[in-house]
């Protein structure tokens, strides 16, 4: 896939027809710290050119706080007009149920399968041949951000790999910083854990473990290499009294914390705050153990709805996520990277080119959310939470319970 790094391609983008008979249309999503907000607001203002009214249902907490609410909304007969999901298989039951809106017809009018890139993100929208989202964006977990501040502080060179963080926690205690900031939230230390695997275990172990749902494997010697590398994490992390990632975020952009495992979405705060790539913080992709980035990511379901009027309004947000000017807007200020292969990204900064030099080599692997269910990664997040917060639970007593989750998965 190529990504052109020039800077045309926002103003060759059509404008967008103004319908009759425009109307609201409730849509909720899970973003709304500052940077997400400052993304999100680029999405209303390309659907509010369609003549439409974008209304906005920012659930907070995080995908894990509001999906379930959304999916409530959904099955208990109160739809909003289109809702936010992860790329995979978190829609499964709600499409198999009839409830959302089959958008084959227009994406096979608007070219979808040539311009989405990588193609497994239109799969994951696709089911029997039918498909049923729109995707926005690649989002990647698989990045270690740093405050180059807290390592000058430290009176220590910012590190270029795992190794090199973790050889420079002590330096980094001495000077009164945090070596690693994790928030609370469930999701965040079952997140590292999966980075973790891809960067100490490598890519076709983290396949073997989480595609393959090998427990032979996830049992296994190299397992437990990503196991220790966890403990190291749980030791450096064990002074970060944060909840929220974006507040984790917080203390590397302060300078409060020397790093933080976190996707991409992370840029847009440094963003928010002024920083700049490669001068006030540095970005490692896979660590920078291996290069790799998962194919991760949002898209935008649309339930079935009565309303013909606003069934069109649907379609013109649909038509308009996917558009080269609201792509290139979108994801320059959320951090993540483009759905499409044919725009323009000059303004990119440091870190996002190092994804896109990255996407263009292929060098991707699926997201968790495309390999197993969410019941699945549920679990393994609750076992890492209760790794993290006991330090009595030795690494290979959370291996064994994360080898039979493995072998139980879905």
């Amino acid at each position: 896939m190529r990504y052109r790094m020039t800077a045309l391609a926002a103003a060759v983008a059509m404008p967008f027809a103004v319908p009759a008979g425009a109307t609201d249309l409730e849509v909720t999503h899970w973003w709304t710290s500052g940077g997400e907000a400052a993304a999100v607001a680029e999405l209303a203002k390309a659907f509010d050119a369609t003549g439409n009214k974008w209304v906005d249902g920012a659930v907070a907490g995080g995908g894990n706080t509001a999906r379930p609410i959304m999916i409530s909304r959904i099955t208990g007969g109160d739809p909003m007009g289109a809702t936010q999901f992860n790329h995979g298989r978190q829609t499964e039951e709600l499409i198999q149920a009839g409830l959302l809106r089959d958008l084959t017809d227009l994406a096979n009018k608007e070219g979808w399968a040539n311009l989405v890139q990588p193609k497994s993100l239109l799969d994951s929208c696709t089911v029997d041949g039918k498909i049923y989202c729109a995707p926005v964006n690649i989002h990647s977990w698989e990045w270690l951000w740093l405050s180059n501040k807290a390592f000058e502080d430290a009176g220590v060179p910012v590190p270029k790999n795992w190794d090199e963080f973790v050889a420079a926690a002590p330096a980094l205690e001495k000077a009164g910083k945090i070596p690693l900031a994790i928030g609370g939230q469930p999701w965040q230390s079952g997140g590292a854990l999966r980075v973790l695997m891809v960067a100490i275990g490598g890519p076709d172990v983290y396949q073997k473990v989480y595609g393959d749902k090998d427990a032979e494997v996830a049992a296994g010697p190299e397992v437990a290499k990503v196991f220790a590398a966890a403990d190291n994490a749980r030791k450096m992390a064990a002074k970060s009294n944060v909840q929220d990632w974006n507040q984790a975020t917080n203390l590397v952009i302060t300078g409060q914390a020397g790093g933080q495992i976190m996707g991409d979405w992370a840029q847009g705060e440094f963003q928010v705050a002024g920083q700049v790539a490669g001068k006030d913080y540095t970005c490692l992709p896979g660590l920078g153990m291996h290069e790799v980035i998962s194919t991760g990511g949002d898209a935008f379901y649309f339930p079935k709805l009565a309303d013909e009027g606003k069934s069109k309004a649907q379609e013109a947000l649909a038509s308009a996520l996917l558009d080269p000017k609201t792509q290139v807007a979108f994801n320059l200020k959320k951090g993540s990277l483009p759905i499409r292969g044919d725009i323009d990204l000059g303004a990119a900064n440091d870190c996002m080119k190092k994804g896109l030099a990255i996407l263009a080599k292929g060098g991707t692997i699926p997201s968790g959310e495309q390999l197993m269910s969410q019941d699945s990664l549920n679990q393994i997040n609750d076992l890492f939470v209760e790794f993290f917060n006991t330090p009595s639970m030795t690494p290979e007593a959370a291996q064994k319970r994360f080898a039979e989750i493995v072998g139980t998965a879905d």
